[in-house]
């Protein structure tokens, strides 16, 4: 059964940091470009990171980067994203997912964050809150 569960979630202070987990089973995750989206309460969602497979090409969205990092670890089968100096706007509930359309090891830097249609085996999301 093809699965993304995240973890890490949790309530921390403004410039604190969070670090989570997506793990991947039931599929080959190097054969898959990773992304981390997010979803506040009354917003759309919204994409903060995709990570390629093969030569690991990163994207961040303009509002987290120089904040989070995200990384993966094939062996391991799980994808992580490092936050760091959280914000109150960070709030929201966290998911990542696999690309199944298009080319599926690969993030385009120009519609990684908005064609959330290319994506699918979507996890069930990790809340991050963060105030003081």
């Amino acid at each position: 059964q093809v699965q993304l569960v995240e973890s890490g979630g949790g309530r921390v202070q403004p410039g604190g940091s969070l670090r989570l987990s997506c793990a991947a089973s039931g599929f080959t995750l190097d054969d898959y470009a990773i992304a981390w989206f997010r979803q506040a309460p009354g917003k759309e969602r919204e994409g903060v990171s995709c990570i390629s497979s093969g030569d690991g090409t990163r994207f961040y969205g303009g509002s987290v980067k120089g904040r989070f990092t995200i990384s993966r670890d094939n062996t391991k089968k799980t994808v992580t994203l490092q936050m760091n100096n959280l914000q109150p706007e960070d709030t929201a509930v966290y998911y990542c997912a696999r690309k199944v359309q298009g080319q599926r090891t690969y993030c385009y830097p120009s519609t990684w964050y908005r064609q959330l249609s290319d994506y699918g085996s979507w996890g069930q999301g990790t809340q991050v809150t963060v105030s003081s």
